[in-house]
């Protein structure tokens, strides 16, 4: 089973690291937890974030369990912290960030299928956590509660520099290589450096080299013997588009967790949409006798053709 989190000890303490979408791929914030309980109460520990988020439940849970640990915890953010990672942070003794990283608040989000009774409990569950959150925000940065509501409302994206000048963060470190393998573009206000960032790592190379085969005087001229460069601005557009239409699959199909292993293997459409296929069909219905639905049953499957049809021209 992939794990998003590793921890290992070091001369000084441990050392943690959150390295992708927090309580992903079955693991949950337990798991880390009864690990760090392993730690020696008062160990030095050393948290290495890169991460755009996930389950707030478990950040949650994990922000309680560092602010509990009687040792000194240094929060280093190597790339992103987003969404539930930045609240992680948080829990920092001290906060450090590399000039090119960034810090992401928002607030929480949900999906909710049901009555109107139903959305308006996701609704109050949604405005607890969130003043939750917000009170470890403000803890941390020392603003007004309602400050910091505001600008999670407002889905804001902190630079390094930024985040010690609001009080997210306390230092600045040396640039790092940001290198992840999840998708940013989910968030509405993504800051493009990040998204281009992300997104060069599925992009194709140009080859800009010429032929030496057919460069050895053939009499042909450098126009017939060059290879032809793409538009690097068009592999971009390509390569985001294909991030897109393999998160929008995934999402459809209710496997949004599925997404990065896809995109970390480069899995065609084709591919992803036989493989989201399987997983749903293998997975338990939806809706449950409790709430009985109008309309088609579960084996209907009425999102299957969707599936098929989405982004097809682009397989």
């Amino acid at each position: 089973m992939n794990s998003w989190y590793n921890i290992r000890a070091t001369a000084e303490g441990a050392e943690l690291s959150i390295h992708d979408e927090i309580g992903a791929y079955g693991v949950s914030a337990k798991d880390f937890i009864n690990e760090l309980g392993q730690l020696p109460g008062d160990a030095a520990l050393t948290l290495r974030l890169n991460s755009p988020g996930g389950s707030v439940f478990d950040a949650v849970a994990i922000y309680n369990a560092l602010k509990r640990h009687a040792g000194n915890v240094t929060v280093t953010i190597d790339g992103i912290a987003a969404s539930a990672a930045s609240y992680i942070a948080m829990a920092g003794d001290e906060i450090i960030m590399p000039e090119n990283a960034f810090l992401m608040i928002h607030d929480p989000s949900g999906l909710v299928m049901g009555t109107a009774a139903d959305m308006r409990a996701m609704a109050e569950a949604l405005d607890k956590i969130a003043g939750a959150l917000v009170k470890g925000y403000a803890a941390k940065s020392g603003k007004a509660e309602e400050e910091v509501a505001a600008l999670m409302a407002a889905e804001t994206w902190f630079t390094a520099a930024e985040a010690v000048e609001a009080g997210f963060a306390d230092a600045l470190a040396e640039p790092v290589k940001i290198a992840a393998s999840f998708d940013v573009t989910r968030f509405r206000n993504a800051p493009p450096g990040v998204v281009e960032a992300l997104a060069s790592r599925s992009s194709p190379e140009v080859e800009t080299g010429r032929n030496e085969e057919n460069a050895k005087g053939d009499g042909e001229s450098p126009a017939d013997t060059t290879p032809e460069v793409p538009d690097p601005s068009t592999a971009h557009t390509e390569a985001m588009d294909y991030a897109r239409a393999v998160v929008d699959l995934c999402r459809l199909a209710g496997q949004p967790r599925m997404a990065a292993g896809f995109l970390e293997r480069e899995a065609s459409l084709e591919e992803v949409r036989a493989a989201l296929l399987t997983a749903r069909a293998e997975a338990d219905p939806e809706i449950t006798a409790h709430h009985p639905q109008p309309g088609p049953g579960p084996s209907a499957r009425p999102w299957a053709d969707i599936i098929n049809r989405t982004f097809k021209r682009k397989g």
